[in-house]
């Protein structure tokens, strides 16, 4: 299996913090990721709009300023007035005040139920935060929370394959795995929006499919488009169609469509025989 792994999350990072302060207005973002394990804390890596680097390299810990705040209770939170809030604690105010902040913003990105990173934003003046501008920095952490979940998956998909010994009988459970990993890499497709990491892991997903498939079987006359591809790697873990139409984000009323026409292509005529046709076709594995 090829060792690939989706973009890191450094790079998700950075491209918040941008739209960060496009959705917003504020001049000024910053950010970084919570080291895993061990107590909450987070270092500050990633900065844009900021004119020092006083900031870079700050490590937060939980419940400490303002982001040390947001870590520990998972809460987005904001001041008016850094240097004069009374409701965070102030160890941070010599870096803070070197780089001229006085209203800011921090909202936590929780992942799997735990926080994976703090987005800040902020302003050199002392500025009333209204609601509507921390709802739109909520809404660019919630965004990269869905691309860090996809991201996460997309890993754990890989790491299956990668680990699953070449030799290994497509009858075992080894490659009920791969079966499994494939499936939710096809669904993962659909949602990224990267289009190099997406035609990436699409072409993993189709030499997966290819890997077991019997030799003396010539490829199927009419290929399936990808959202049958999508349906059928579903329909062979067993789903029904409401599972697959969950999963995928279908109509299950466009699932059977996509079922119906993926039948037609391979001559079958149930779910079972469309499953087996596509397997020795080598489009699932």
């Amino acid at each position: 299996m090829p060792q690939l792994y989706p973009r890191d999350d450094t790079d998700q990072l950075r491209a918040a913090l941008l739209t960060l302060r496009r959705g917003t207005g504020l001049p000024v973002a910053f950010g970084g990721l919570v080291q895993p394990g061990g107590p909450g804390r987070m270092t500050i890596t990633e900065l844009a709009g900021t004119t020092t680097a006083a900031l870079r390299g700050l490590a937060i810990h939980a419940g400490a300023g303002l982001g040390g705040k947001a870590l520990a209770l998972g809460l987005p939170l904001r001041v008016n007035d850094y240097p004069l809030a009374r409701s965070i604690s102030h160890e941070y105010d010599a870096p803070v005040g070197t780089e001229g902040l006085r209203s800011v913003v921090a909202v936590p990105v929780v992942v799997h139920r735990r926080v994976r990173a703090v987005l800040y934003g902020a302003v050199r003046q002392r500025l009333s935060l209204g609601d509507r501008l921390v709802a739109a920095a909520v809404d660019v952490a919630r965004d990269l929370e869905r691309r860090l979940t996809d991201t996460d998956a997309a890993r754990t998909a890989l790491a299956t394959l990668r680990t699953t010994p070449a030799a290994a009988d497509p009858a075992g459970p080894e490659w009920e795995q791969v079966r499994q990993a494939h499936a939710e890499l096809r669904g993962l497709l659909r949602r990224i929006d990267d289009p190099e990491l997406r035609d990436r892991l699409d072409a993993v997903a189709d030499r997966l499919a290819g890997a077991v498939a019997r030799p003396d079987r010539p490829p199927a006359a009419a290929p399936l488009s990808p959202r049958e591809t999508d349906v059928l790697a579903c329909v062979a873990l067993g789903c029904t169609n409401a599972d697959v139409a969950e999963q995928l984000g279908l109509r299950p009323e466009t699932v059977k469509s996509y079922l119906r026409s993926a039948m037609r292509k391979l001559g079958a005529h149930t779910r079972l025989e469309v499953v087996v046709a596509a397997r020795r076709a080598g489009l699932l594995p």
